[in-house]
C-alpha cells in the first residue's frame, strides 16, 4: 500500500529483456535508505519488488523483474536509460498519509490532451479509458503515475487536474507533455463501493 506521495525522482539506469520479463534497473538515493529485497516500491505508480540492489557512490541501483503483461500494460514500457521515474517506498504502520490509499495496481493508461501553465500553476487533462473514468469524480482522489491528485473536473473524455509548483518541481510532471503516456489508478473506496451496491441489489 502507497499513499501517492513521491519521495523522489529516480533515473533508469538500464532495461533490458529477460528469459522471463524485463529487467528494470532505477538510480534512487531517498528511497534505497533502508530498502531490503522484497521490499515494494511504486515506480510511476506500480507496485514493483526489489529482487537486486547495490551501491552507487551516494545512490544505490535497485532491480526490479517485470512481467511482460506489466510491461505492456503501463508506461514503463517506454522507459529508457535516462528517463525519470517516480518513485515511493510502501507506506510504514503508523505512517502519517498524505494522500491516499494508493495499491500500485494500475487500472490502465491514459495521454495527456492539455498540458500548459495557468497562472503559477498548470493546468492537465488526461483521456482515460471508461474503466478508469467510472470511478473518478469532481474532488475525489486519482494517481497519476503514482501521484496523488485531486479531480479539478469530469468530462466525457477524462478529467482535468490542477498542478502546483511544489508537485510539478519533485515529479515526472515537469517532463510530461502532451501526447505522453500517463499510468492511472482509480480511488480504491470506489471500487468497493460499486461491488457492495452490485452484491447488495443481486440479493434483492
Amino acid at each position: 500500500m502507497f499513499t501517492g506521495i513521491v519521495e523522489e525522482t529516480g533515473t533508469v539506469a538500464r532495461v533490458r529483456p529477460s528469459d522471463t520479463g524485463i529487467e528494470l534497473t532505477v538510480r534512487c538515493r531517498v528511497t534505497g535508505r533502508g530498502l531490503k529485497l522484497g521490499d515494494s516500491v511504486a515506480v510511476n505508480g506500480c507496485c514493483l519488488t526489489v529482487v537486486k540492489q547495490k551501491a552507487s557512490g551516494r545512490d544505490k541501483l535497485v532491480r526490479f523483474d517485470l512481467l511482460r503483461e506489466t510491461w505492456v500494460r503501463t508506461n514503463l514500457q517506454f522507459a529508457a536509460e535516462g528517463s525519470l521515474v517516480n518513485l515511493e517506498r510502501s507506506l510504514a504502520v503508523g505512517a502519517r498519509l498524505g494522500g491516499h490509499f494508493v495499491t500500485g495496481h494500475v487500472d490502465g493508461v491514459g495521454r495527456i490532451t492539455r498540458w500548459e501553465r495557468a497562472g503559477a500553476d498548470h493546468v492537465l487533462d488526461i483521456a482515460a479509458p471508461k474503466e478508469v473514468r467510472r470511478y473518478v469524480v469532481f474532488k475525489g482522489s486519482v494517481a497519476v503515475d503514482g501521484i496523488s491528485l485531486t479531480v479539478a473536473g469530469v468530462t466525457k473524455a477524462g478529467f482535468r487536474l490542477w498542478i502546483i509548483p511544489h508537485t510539478l518541481a519533485v515529479t515526472v510532471l515537469r517532463e510530461r507533455k502532451v501526447g505522453d503516456v500517463v499510468n492511472l489508478e482509480a480511488d480504491l473506496l470506489g471500487k468497493y463501493v460499486e461491488q457492495f451496491l452490485s452484491a447488495r441489489n443481486k440479493r434483492r
